[in-house]
């Protein structure tokens, strides 16, 4: 009967801490303010920083960050027509070039984005900075690293939570959060979401590429390209949870007409 009644106020205490992701209507876990998760962040993503050779004043950072600026400013016009502007008032867009030769990308809870420079020339052009640019935004505005870090309080922490854990465990806690927010042991190695945070991601980034003015069609032959990579040996971390290319590629085509609802309304 005990085992009983805390499994039913467990069951309960996730369902009171879910949240709801915008256009999927996915429900997540969502233990964490959005304050605290994104205090955390900016502080993680600002040592990847200092640790990092950040690539300032050339045509490709102007890129990531002119891209950035366009799909986040559709982004944001689109959650206040919606009344969800406070999902994201925390936020604090940032996007940055890091010099290191690997197939990378990542965004951290609080809009803080970085490129490698070894996805640019998979990109090739501003339309394929902006399906990755688009797929890491969609990753912040779904909270996937907040969502994530909850999963692992709740699994490695017993649901503690985030500030006690920090006061309690701050290494522990930090090197969660890395994990969470998709960093490992070592910058410019990602550890991927899930399948369905990685899959929602894709479809999020297309209605927010059609959001800025993009062509949502040039995810096809991008990820095209980055299937191509590794010479049919492991491909890069970035699609390593991912469903095969071709099923990818599949769905993919298939959201693209729901995208043309959207195409230029929240062009910069």
């Amino acid at each position: 009967m005990k085992r009983t009644l805390f499994s039913g106020a467990l069951a309960i205490f996730f369902l009171i801490s879910c949240s709801t992701v915008p256009l999927t209507g996915r429900r997540q876990l969502s233990l964490i303010p959005d304050s605290q998760i994104n205090s955390l962040s900016f502080q993680n993503y600002q040592q990847v920083l200092n640790e990092s050779r950040v690539v300032t004043g050339t045509e490709d950072a102007r890129l990531v960050k002119s891209v950035g600026e366009k799909i986040a400013y559709a982004v944001e016009k689109y959650m206040a027509e919606k009344g969800l502007s406070d999902e994201i008032k925390g936020f604090r867009w940032e996007f940055t070039l890091i010099q290191e030769d690997v197939v990378n990308a990542w965004c951290m809870p609080g809009g803080k984005v970085a490129f490698y420079t070894g996805i640019m020339p998979i990109c090739q052009n501003e339309e394929g900075v902006a399906v990755v640019m688009s797929h890491e935004i969609a990753h912040a505005i779904a909270e996937h690293g907040s969502e994530r870090m909850s999963q692992q309080l709740a699994a490695q922490m017993g649901g503690t939570a985030l500030s006690v854990a920090l006061q309690s465990k701050p290494e522990a806690t930090r090197r969660l959060a890395n994990t969470a927010f998709g960093l490992g042991a070592q910058y410019g190695v990602l550890l991927p979401f899930g399948r369905t945070q990685e899959s929602e991601a894709d479809e999020l980034g297309l209605y927010f590429m059609a959001m800025a003015g993009y062509n949502p069609e040039a995810a096809v032959p991008f990820w095209q390209r980055m299937a191509q990579q590794g010479g049919g040996q492991r491909p890069p971390e970035f699609l390593s949870t991912h469903p095969a290319p071709e099923t990818r590629i599949r769905d993919i085509k298939q959201i693209i007409p729901k995208t043309r609802k959207y195409q230029g309304r929240y062009v910069r």
